[in-house]
């Protein structure tokens, strides 16, 4: 059984950056593939970005391609989400989420997704 818990969030102007942690439990070496999520108030949640174990693949929202990195560190287990140039439309609670079946073609559907986090806020002011 896999326990996440986000940290890193916070406020920040429009054009900075911000780099959330995701630390993993309950197991010695991270082996799933595990995600970004966001929900903006009022909104559903949304896929950010997905890592494949041994980062071998990565996928991004259209959204946040070429501002966001997934990554992670396996001697920390230890997921990352470096944030750059935030917009206001990046204001979210950010959730990291890991599968227990690794699904990389439906990697930003939630039913895909037995682990989750309780979320870190980011508000992104303009």
């Amino acid at each position: 059984q896999l326990q996440l818990e986000e940290s890193g969030g916070g406020s920040v102007q429009a054009g900075g950056s911000l780099r959330l942690s995701c630390d993993v439990s309950g197991t010695s070496t991270i082996r799933s593939c595990v995600a970004w999520f966001r929900q903006a108030s009022g909104k559903e949640r949304e896929g950010v970005a997905h890592l494949s174990p041994l980062s071998t693949s990565r996928r991004y929202a259209d959204s946040v391609v070429g501002r966001f990195t997934i990554s992670e560190d396996n001697a920390k287990n230890t997921i990352y989400l470096q944030m750059n140039s935030l917009k206001p439309e990046d204001t979210a609670v950010y959730y990291c989420a890991a599968q227990r079946y690794c699904n990389i073609q439906d990697w930003d559907s939630e039913w895909t997704y037995h682990y989750w986090g309780h979320g870190t806020p980011v508000t992104v002011a303009s």
